[in-house]
């Protein structure tokens, strides 16, 4: 039976100062690195050996992963860094201060941009400043693919591919699997492998720092899910 565990970047820079963040490199708080540090002590309590570890292109997530590897004596594994485990796309409000986008635009339009399935939040265009299309790491991709602004439904639509591809061929070897990621990103997946509806999933949170840990079996249907705090 093979183990897969979840690891929601520890706390940001920008979810201490409440900014939509997205696609956006920023690093963790403070309190970031002792959530990240935290989860790698629960992972080495719970006796877990992982066979292979994933996790996005950005800052916050790369260092959850390194932080609770070295936790728990796995720095060592194999490590796969993949665009596909971003964050969603916030679009045009990646930047912007959650309050006081909400007293702009109202609180029911913020709830439906950052919770809704298939409400796509308002776009950047690959001229505009701090489009992904001028980033360095995504220089390889078509400029087709990179997006102005994704939904949850994008989100899955894109880490999908890498979960048939990459992930589920080693997790039907049998191998233990650990994936940092980010809070959409993990929700989409989690949608995927829970079978969880459109509506169900808006309600679906992914805590920082907090591992979660699921047992699959030979089909990767879900035996048992435990969180670890």
């Amino acid at each position: 039976m093979a183990k897969l565990v979840f690891i929601r970047h520890g706390q940001s820079e920008w979810n201490l100062s409440n900014q939509f963040t997205g696609w956006v490199d920023v690093d963790l708080s403070e309190e970031g690195v002792k959530q990240a540090q935290n989860a790698g002590k629960l992972l080495k309590e719970a006796g877990i050996q992982f066979d292979q570890a994933y996790t996005s292109v950005l800052t916050r997530a790369i260092k959850t992963l390194h932080y609770a590897l070295e936790g728990c004596d796995q720095l060592w594994i194999p490590e796969t860094k993949t665009w596909r485990l971003n964050e969603r796309h916030y679009g045009a409000l990646q930047g912007l201060n959650k309050a006081e986008t909400a007293e702009k635009y109202g609180d029911e339009q913020v709830h439906i941009w950052r919770r809704s399935y298939d409400t796509l939040p308002p776009l950047l265009k690959a001229t505009d400043e701090g489009s992904a299309a001028n980033d360095r790491r995504y220089a390889n991709l078509d400029p087709r693919i990179i997006p102005g602004g994704e939904n949850l439904k994008v989100t899955l639509e894109r880490v999908i591919p890498f979960w048939e591809d990459e992930i589920a061929p080693k997790l039907l070897d049998g191998k233990n699997v650990i994936i940092a990621a980010h809070g959409n990103s993990l929700r989409a997946l989690t949608k995927y492998i829970e079978n969880i509806s459109d509506a169900d999933i808006m309600d679906v949170e992914m805590a920082t720092g907090e591992p979660v840990v699921y047992d699959l079996d030979d089909k990767l249907q879900v035996v048992s899910k435990k969180k670890l705090n």
